[in-house]
């Protein structure tokens, strides 16, 4: 079904793509799969196929060279193979009032290869984008494979057994990369674990510990709740001692919705962020400074030179 584009566009994918689509398979599939509690309910998991997700891939185009630089997800029917269109319109107008620049250039999926079906949203992206691009990315792991698991493809009409098809061509690209992506790619990379102390440790040890915490707090709830509920079928004796604990765990809870809360919460909350746009201001000053920085060396260059000076 796939084979070399002919078209000589320029590709240029942007990490933040690759990290999008990845983020929502991953939630996806934990949503779909939560983790099994018996070895049969492990089998019956681990024998179901992979979700699929999908969405649309937005950049720019400037004459032979497509570069895409972000995605956002999309709501899809699996049974009629068809888009919410109103959820793609108002999400496109919600890009365009951030990025006004970034068009809809097309979609992506996750799989091992491009499918039949994938055609009937590949057709439907046409009304947007009349020569739209599908970004396939295999979730599969390879550790053979040293290329990145991502595949471009265009679509292209050939005449197949003298009926004219659209089929999907395979096509190449490069990564291209901002300032910003480098540094966040690069701190997502050393965000794993290794053998010295650092701070992906810490935190690998941090939230597995609260992990813990909470399985054993939930399996102590499951535990007192089935007893209530023997209790209360008549097949266990009802012990007053017990329930008068139970009554005043309960009492507890309560106890963070007071007014003393809500208030402590909301000036930690106001603390918060006054501190993020405090940030926000001097991240924006420095911006300003380096631009007046230049500003300056320009307009002394060019006053050195004895030129008519075109700066106010």
């Amino acid at each position: 079904m796939a084979s070399s584009s002919s078209s000589g566009l320029t590709f240029k994918l942007h990490p933040l793509v690759i990290l999008n689509i990845s983020d929502h398979y991953t939630r996806i599939k934990a949503q779909s799969q939560p983790p099994p509690t018996s070895s049969a309910a492990d089998d019956a998991v681990s024998s179901q196929p992979p979700p699929r997700v999908f969405g649309c891939v937005i950049g720019v185009q400037c004459g032979r060279t497509v570069e895409i630089f972000n995605s956002f997800e999309l709501l899809y029917d699996p049974s009629t193979h068809t888009l919410d269109r109103a959820f793609l319109e108002k999400k496109q107008e919600l890009y365009k009032k951030v990025f006004p620049h970034f068009y809809v250039l097309g979609w992506y999926s996750t799989g091992g290869d491009a499918q039949e079906s994938d055609m009937h949203i590949h057709k439907a992206l046409m009304e947007i984008n009349e020569s739209p691009v599908y970004v396939l990315l295999n979730p599969s792991i390879n550790h053979a494979q040293k290329d990145l698991p991502i595949t471009i493809y265009e679509s292209e009409l050939h005449v197949i057994d003298g009926i004219p098809q659209l089929i999907f061509v395979q096509s190449s690209y490069i990564i291209e990369t901002v300032e910003a992506e480098r540094i966040s790619v690069d701190h997502v990379a050393h965000l794993k674990p290794s053998d010295g102390s650092s701070a992906a440790t810490q935190l690998a040890a941090h939230l597995t510990g609260i992990h813990s915490a909470i399985k054993m707090l939930n399996s102590r709830i499951r535990v007192l709740h089935h007893y209530l509920l023997a209790m209360q079928k008549g097949d266990l004796p009802c012990q007053n001692s017990l329930l008068r604990q139970v009554s005043s765990l309960l009492r507890r809870l309560p106890a963070i919705e007071s007014e003393k809360f809500q208030d402590d919460f909301l000036m930690e909350y106001n603390d918060t962020l006054l501190i993020t746009y405090l940030a926000m201001f001097t991240n924006c000053s420095s911006t300003m400074n380096e631009m007046v920085d230049k500003f300056n060396t320009a307009y002394d260059r060019h006053s050195r030179r004895g030129g008519r000076s075109a700066f106010i």
